[in-house]
């Protein structure tokens, strides 16, 4: 049996445990495929994880980067308070018009900001508008703008507040690859960030699975900084 189908049944096996099937998550998915989104969202393990962590943390607020069928979004808008509040970014209408109806199907719009455009400019009008901090942020959007996301969020989260930033490993390029790769060098650019910055505390969790090799970073701003 190859590395990768022993992975790939050890995923099947686990979600088949820990990650039951769900009819929302399951439409949520059809939604996306229905609609010709690629399939590059979180696994079901990986989401669910999330899930977890934003509720074991007592989020309320949370920034999410990077919105695309509403997948991930579901599980974190899932583990805030009933009045506790996602802010997803998405730059493709078609993603953000499959994920608005996903968020509806999840019974989740009234917790769920959707905001259109650039992550960037998006960032600007919420800091221009004095938005609150946030308490965790996922990141998951082009890798090229990694570290500039990450240093908006750090700089927009409470003391304590958790950061994650998806596909950090990419099949071992980020480690073994050029910078001539614009993903491999955005999150080089962050995973230096969260190393040297002396306001976080950071480590990578590599993967293994139906996507194969890959990891995701988690950052924790420092209290007191």
């Amino acid at each position: 049996m190859s590395d990768t189908q022993l992975w790939s049944d050890s995923t099947d096996y686990m979600e088949g445990l820990l990650a039951p099937a769900d009819p929302v998550l399951d439409a949520v998915q059809q939604a996306a495929d229905d609609a010709g989104l690629p399939r590059i969202s979180l696994d079901p393990l990986q989401a669910r994880m999330l899930q977890i962590l934003a509720g074991a943390i007592g989020a309320r607020r949370i920034l999410e980067v990077g919105t695309l069928a509403g997948y991930s979004g579901i599980h974190l808008a899932r583990a805030l308070p009933a009045d506790g509040r996602l802010v997803t970014l998405e730059i493709d209408d078609l993603h953000a018009d499959v994920a608005l109806a996903n968020f509806g199907r999840a019974g989740l719009a009234g917790r769920v900001e959707l905001r259109r455009g650039a992550a960037l400019d998006s960032m600007a009008a919420l800091e221009a508008e004095g938005c609150e901090p946030f308490d965790m942020a996922f990141i998951d959007a082009d890798k090229l703008n990694n570290v500039n996301y990450l240093n908006w969020a750090v700089a927009h989260s409470r003391p304590g507040a958790l950061i994650v930033i998806d596909n950090v490993v990419r099949g071992g390029q980020v480690a073994t690859g050029s910078d001539e790769d614009p993903s491999v060098a955005g999150t080089r650019a962050a995973l230096r960030m969260a190393a040297e910055d002396g306001r976080l505390e950071a480590t990578v969790l590599q993967t293994v699975g139906r996507k194969n090799f890959d990891g995701l970073c988690f950052i924790r701003v420092r209290s007191g900084q």
